[in-house]
């Protein structure tokens, strides 16, 4: 399969997509502010490097990253970059009106028309007692009816919702015609098939759940085609860190297993230089944890990587989430990154090597 997939891109001449997920990690030593000022340089890097998209995500309560607030920062963004398609990575719904979230975005689609995409989650962003703060009625635990909001979402976005239903007769939304391309963002089974019962685009986090060829089948396998989406269209997030050599960028990656390892015990932290993350997972060496997959190297193992991670999900795109103590070294991975695909002033060169 992984053979056939090359093959395809190759003969079609379609280049694998490059995109970015951004999580504004927060650099010990650093602030949450500097972390969101260092997303907005990020951002303008992306932009003049030729990537398709960049994506700003939601994380609450948590020390290790800034960004709670996607439909916040994806406006000034948008207006400090020339032609990258912006957007969440993603949005938790689960918290949040299905209207609230269609009116904010469709205000953006509306201030930045065909540049606004809608990725919409549903993880465990924050630990239970944030989530809660995060609630609107405290008085009883949130309702599980992630499949209804996604729904309601969508029919708000198309304009069409079913004339039986409760809301059918409310206004249209603010920012027509911009709409916002809206994504739904997953790692389980249960999101595949939501995403194709709904037919929507699919983003797999592959940097959270590894081993998610399968799930992006099942979510081809069910996808029921619409009028904003004919075909099945399918981008995964990766992991990785590109730095002048393979050896480097392991060294840098200390940092983020660091962080990694310590969310996983309930004690997160900020992101730590690269010495003392090296000699805390060198006294962990006995730990039981299983190391998240991250593709880490030079330019030429780090495309390899991307491409091989691509052919399992028969993805089209691939969205890089880089986290590193070093800004700078954050920075010159995605230049590295760009550079070892061919991205030029904002336009693909086709590979075919």
């Amino acid at each position: 399969m992984s053979g056939e997939r090359t093959q395809s891109r190759d003969q079609d001449v379609r280049p694998l997509r490059l995109s970015v997920l951004d999580q504004s990690p927060i650099a010990e030593g650093s602030t949450g502010a500097q972390a969101l000022e260092r997303t907005l340089g990020l951002a303008a890097l992306a932009d003049r490097l030729g990537y398709h998209r960049f994506w700003v995500a939601e994380h609450h309560g948590t020390p290790t990253l800034a960004g709670a607030a996607p439909e916040v920062v994806i406006g000034p963004i948008a207006a400090t970059t020339d032609r990258i398609r912006v957007g969440s990575g993603g949005v938790m719904l689960h918290h949040y009106s299905p209207r609230k979230v269609a009116e904010a975005f469709s205000v953006l689609g509306g201030l930045f028309p065909g540049r606004i995409d809608l990725g919409l989650g549903r993880g465990a962003d924050a630990d239970p007692v944030t989530t809660q703060a995060l609630q609107r009625d405290r008085r009883m635990p949130d309702p599980q009816d992630y499949p209804d909001q996604l729904a309601e979402l969508v029919a708000y976005l198309d304009d069409r919702p079913p004339p039986d239903h409760r809301f059918a007769g409310l206004a249209a939304l603010p920012g027509l015609p911009g709409r916002p391309e809206p994504w739904l963002l997953g790692s389980s089974l249960e999101s595949a098939l939501w995403a194709g019962q709904l037919g929507l685009p699919y983003a797999f986090g592959d940097f959270i759940n590894p081993a998610g060829a399968q799930i992006a089948d099942l979510y081809r396998q069910s996808f029921v085609g619409c009028e904003r989406l004919s075909a099945p269209q399918v981008a995964v997030s990766v992991a990785a860190i590109c730095a002048d050599t393979d050896e480097q960028a392991h060294r840098l990656a200390a940092s983020a297993r660091m962080c990694a390892q310590m969310s996983r015990r309930g004690t997160p932290i900020a992101v730590p230089p690269v010495e003392l993350a090296l000699r805390h997972l060198e006294a962990e060496e006995h730990t039981t944890l299983p190391a998240r997959r991250m593709v880490l190297g030079s330019p030429t193992t780090v495309r390899a990587g991307l491409e091989t991670i691509a052919d399992e999900y028969g993805a089209d795109e691939v969205i890089v989430v880089t986290v590193t103590h070093s800004h700078a070294a954050r920075e010159r991975s995605y230049e590295l990154i760009a550079q070892a695909f061919g991205l030029r002033s904002g336009e693909r060169i086709a590979q075919t090597a």
